[in-house]
C-alpha cells in the first residue's frame, strides 16, 4: 500500500491547509489543549500528573532504573522513560512555598506535622516515653523598631507630634485585614537598618538562647557549666514566622531529656516549672553585638519582652494538646515573606525594588537589606540575597538531631513503600540508575488540567476527612 503524500495530494493538502487555519485562530491555551488531546499517550500522562499530585512546577527527568536482587544479581524491576510521554518522567517540585506549589506545600506540611509530632508523642523512632518530659511551647518576638499600627485598638491618639511631624498615636480600630495594620505610624522614625539587621542575625539570636539554656539550668541546678550537658540535653524544634511588621519571630517546642536523648529521662530536679523559669531568664540574657558597621549605631540585639511559653500536655484541656502543636507549626511552613506582603523571589537591581507592587515599608525594608549589603563590612550578611526575606536567611524549619525524625527519614519510608514486594523478598537489594534533568514546569493546557486535578485530590481528601468524623473514626491532621 502506497502512503498519499500531504504535499502531493491536492485534496490532503488543502485538508493540511485548512486545519493549519482552524488553529491560528485560537488562542495560545486552547491550541495547546488540541496538542494534549492528539498524544496517542494521553492516559499514561494523565496518571503521571496525578502521581505528583498536581504539582504545579513539576521536574522532568530522563534516565532509567534497575533493581537487583543483591546475592544473585536477578533483575526484579526495570524501569525506563523511553516509553513515558516526551520519554521523560515528572516528579514533584517539593517547593515548600503554597505560593509557588500548593500540592507539594501541603505534602510539606504534612511530612512536618508528623516530624513536630513524633517529638511531642514518640513514634518513627522516637520513644513514647517523651511525652512525660517537661515541654513547652515558646514564643520569641522581635524587639520594637518603631511604633506601627496594630490590630483591634491601636495606639491612643496623642496631641503631641514626632520631630518629623507625626502624630504620637492612631485612635482607630484596626480590622486584622486592615492594610495600615504593621505600617509604622511614622516611617522617619522607625528603626529600618536596625530591624534587617536583626532579622539577618535572628539565626544568631536563636543558637545564643539554646546555649543560654543549657548555662541557665546549671546554675538552678548547683552544677557546673562544663558538666550540665552530660546530665541533660535540651531537645528542641523551631519555625519561623513573619510578623505584619516585616520581622521574624519564633515558634518553639523545647523538651528536656537524659544526657542519652529521648529515650533517657531528664534529672528528677529537671520540671516543668524549672524550664519555664530558665526560658524566660534564658532568653532576656540573649544580647548579641550588631555587626560593626558606621551605617548602624545601634546597641545590642535581643529578644523582644513579648515571650509566651506554654506548657504541653495531651488531653489537659487547659493546655495546649501536642495535635493541636504539631498543626500549628507545620501551617507556617507553608507560609514565607509573602505573609508580610513582600515577595518570594529575589531582586535583581534597586530599579526592580522600585518597581514592586508592595507596601511602602515592605519595599523600605527591602531597599534597606539591599543598599547595607553593599557595605564590605556586611558581606557575610549577604543581604542582597536575601533582600527580598528582609534580610532573614535563616531555615524556615530547624531541630535538634535528637529531637525527633528527619525529613530524609519520612520520605525515605514513603519511597520504600511505593517501591512495594521488591522489598520483601527477604535479600537484599541493589538499585542501579542513571537520571538526567530534562526541564521544569508545565505548558498552560497542562498546567490547567493539573490544577484541576489538584482540586480534584483535594475536595477528595475533604470528604474522607469529613466521611472519617462522622463515623467516629479518627482521621488525622493530614
Amino acid at each position: 500500500m502506497i502512503r498519499t503524500n500531504s504535499y502531493n495530494d491536492p485534496a490532503a493538502r488543502r485538508a493540511f491547509l485548512d486545519r493549519e487555519a482552524r488553529l491560528r485562530q485560537l488562542s495560545d491555551v486552547e491550541r495547546d489543549f488540541v496538542r494534549l488531546g492528539e498524544l496517542p499517550d494521553l492516559n499514561r500522562w494523565l496518571d503521571q500528573v496525578r502521581a505528583t499530585g498536581g504539582c504545579a512546577e513539576p521536574v522532568h527527568l530522563m534516565g532509567h532504573s534497575t533493581t537487583l536482587e543483591a546475592g544473585t544479581g536477578e533483575v526484579l524491576r526495570h524501569y525506563s522513560t523511553e516509553a513515558e510521554p516526551g520519554g521523560r518522567l515528572s516528579v514533584r517540585c517539593r517547593n515548600r512555598r503554597a505560593s509557588r506549589c500548593a500540592t507539594c506545600s501541603r505534602e510539606h506540611s504534612g511530612d512536618t506535622f508528623h516530624l513536630v509530632r513524633s517529638g511531642l508523642t514518640g513514634g518513627k523512632g522516637v520513644p513514647d516515653t517523651v511525652r512525660t518530659h517537661p515541654r513547652l511551647f515558646v514564643t520569641l518576638t522581635a524587639p520594637s523598631f518603631g511604633a506601627v499600627h496594630r490590630a483591634g485598638e491601636c495606639h491612643r491618639a496623642r496631641r503631641r507630634r514626632c520631630e518629623h511631624g507625626g502624630r504620637h498615636g492612631c485612635g482607630r480600630l484596626h480590622l486584622g485585614t486592615d492594610p495600615l495594620v504593621g505600617q509604622p505610624l511614622c516611617a522617619d522614625c522607625y528603626d529600618y537598618p536596625g530591624h534587617v539587621l536583626w532579622n539577618a542575625m535572628a539565626p544568631a539570636l536563636w543558637k545564643a538562647f539554646r546555649d543560654n539554656l543549657y548555662h541557665h539550668l546549671a546554675t538552678r541546678a548547683g552544677v557546673r557549666r562544663s558538666a550540665v550537658r552530660a546530665l541533660i540535653r535540651v531537645s528542641a524544634a523551631k519555625v519561623a514566622e513573619y510578623q505584619k511588621r516585616g520581622s521574624v519571630h519564633f515558634h518553639a517546642i523545647v523538651r528536656l531529656d537524659g544526657p542519652d536523648g529521648p529515650a533517657a529521662p531528664p534529672p528528677s530536679w529537671a520540671t516543668e516549672g524549672l524550664l519555664t523559669e530558665t526560658v524566660r531568664s534564658a532568653a532576656a540574657a540573649v544580647a548579641l553585638p550588631p555587626p560593626d558597621t558606621a551605617a548602624y549605631s545601634g546597641g545590642r540585639l535581643c529578644f523582644g519582652t513579648q515571650l509566651d511559653a506554654r506548657p504541653l500536655m495531651k488531653g489537659d484541656g487547659l493546655r495546649l494538646t501536642d495535635d493541636a502543636v504539631a498543626a500549628y507549626v507545620a501551617k507556617y511552613t507553608s507560609k514565607s515573606v509573602e505573609a508580610a506582603g513582600a515577595v518570594d523571589r529575589r531582586m535583581e537591581s534597586l530599579a526592580e525594588i522600585r518597581a514592586l507592587p508592595v507596601s511602602l515599608h515592605v519595599r523600605a525594608l527591602i531597599a534597606t537589606a539591599w543598599r547595607l549589603g553593599s557595605l564590605p563590612e556586611l558581606q557575610h550578611l549577604r543581604l542582597r540575597a536575601w533582600a527580598h526575606m528582609l534580610g532573614y536567611r535563616g531555615h524556615c524549619l530547624t531541630k535538634t538531631r535528637a529531637f525527633s525524625a528527619t525529613y530524609g527519614q519520612l520520605r525515605a519510608a514513603r519511597a520504600e513503600y511505593a517501591r512495594g514486594p521488591y522489598t520483601d523478598r527477604g535479600s537484599e537489594t541493589v538499585v542501579e540508575s542513571a537520571w538526567r534533568f530534562a526541564g521544569t514546569g508545565r505548558t498552560p493546557a497542562e498546567a490547567l488540567i493539573a490544577a484541576g486535578i489538584a482540586e480534584d485530590l483535594a475536595a477528595t481528601r475533604v470528604v474522607v476527612r469529613e466521611d472519617a468524623e462522622g463515623s467516629g473514626r479518627s482521621g488525622g491532621a493530614w
